[in-house]
């Protein structure tokens, strides 16, 4: 049996962490949803980047809209709102065949907006609006201006795929962001049945940082801490997650159909070439779980993943992990809210990137039609 297929049949979720125009138009997703059951789309704007910079695709549809006065920024949400809508409606049947549970794509609000709760709503109510899928989630970031913003999203019915998530105690701040926001609406006399949200855990960019901290370090025990925190901080979080969906507000919410914010496992490409490929892969299999792969990712797995429920096996060392390096002064919640500033930072970069190519693209092409005029 194929193994990605497998994690599907212990309860997990497979999401495709990439998105560009070939992948839509040659028929690869609708053979990765097919042949490997994965059943949602992320994106974000370095992923965007990429496919918008070196896919020639692309080309024709920029002419078109600079000859129609767009900006690049215009430019920009016309050909992910494209690309996002595409595969929004092949994965329709997806969606459909769960009842809502999966099938969805992301689309992220702009990375300049971290910090501005009410640009944010105002961006996500648009997006969501222009793209008009039911089967679309808003992908907004969990900083301190981000909760408000995820809590008014929900209470307006907008799906929402909350990113930028480093540390269990952001976590439980963005679980009651989704529980206020569907008792908002509830409140106001609205359903709740239809609204879906994941809380994303960004795994590889923790490893890196707490490991820098201890190879630094440069004590012997230190070495044995490597590449645990992720891991622990993922264990700790759907713990905290399974306090949660058992509390009498939770079961309150389901008795009128709130849908669980599950779990989201992204960052999930092994960055150390020391660790094995599919590292955020196998300690983090557990059910009513989603993992978000990048097509490398995926490919590893289906050639040697060995599927196996392990997310809490880890419980002994995640509780322990956390003492173990304060002791070596590396508090988990300061090294979230680095890692919180350094992300927004790496999609502003790419961001700025991606509409200054566009930018030069557009002027390429109304110089090339303008000489064929």
């Amino acid at each position: 049996m194929n193994r990605l297929r497998q994690l599907e049949a212990l309860g997990q979720s497979l999401w495709l962490d990439y998105i560009e125009r070939t992948l839509l138009t040659e028929g690869e997703l609708e053979r990765l949803i097919r042949d490997d059951g994965i059943s949602g789309v992320t994106s974000n704007p370095a992923i965007f980047e990429k496919a918008m910079t070196q896919h020639a695709e692309y080309d024709a549809t920029i002419g078109q809209l600079a000859r129609r006065g767009l900006n690049a920024q215009a430019i920009y949400e016309a050909l992910a709102i494209e690309d996002v809508s595409r595969a929004a409606n092949q994965l329709r049947g997806v969606y459909e065949a769960s009842g809502g549970e999966d099938g969805y794509v992301s689309l992220e609000v702009s990375p300049k907006l971290t910090n501005d709760t009410a640009a944010t709503v105002a961006e996500a109510q648009r997006l969501w609006h222009r793209v008009a899928r039911p089967n679309l989630m808003i992908k907004v970031p969990a900083t301190q201006a981000g909760l408000p913003a995820i809590r008014q999203l929900i209470a307006a019915g907008i799906n929402v795929n909350v990113t930028l998530l480093f540390s269990v105690a952001r976590y439980r701040e963005v679980a009651e962001s989704y529980l206020a926001g569907l008792e908002d609406r509830l409140a106001n006399g609205s359903a709740i049945n239809h609204i879906a949200s994941v809380a994303s855990f960004f795994l590889s960019r923790i490893d890196t940082l707490v490991d820098g901290y201890l190879d630094r370090d440069g004590r012997a025990q230190t070495k044995t801490l490597r590449g645990r925190a992720a891991i622990a901080c993922a264990c700790l979080a759907y713990q905290e997650y399974q306090v949660l969906v058992r509390s009498a507000r939770w079961q309150a919410l389901v008795a009128h159909g709130a849908r669980p914010q599950r779990l989201l496992w992204a960052s999930t490409s092994t960055k150390d070439p020391a660790y094995d490929d599919v590292k955020y892969v196998e300690a983090l299999i557990g059910p009513g779980t989603i993992n978000t792969l990048p097509p490398e990712t995926i490919a590893a797995y289906r050639d040697h993943g060995q599927p196996e429920l392990r997310l809490e096996q880890d419980m002994e060392m995640a509780h322990a992990l956390p003492g173990q390096l304060a002791a070596l002064g590396i508090e988990l919640d300061a090294v979230g809210k680095e890692l919180e500033r350094q992300g927004a930072q790496k999609f502003i970069e790419p961001y700025e990137r991606l509409l200054a190519v566009l930018a030069q693209r557009a002027d390429e092409l109304a110089a090339h039609d303008n000489s064929h005029a």
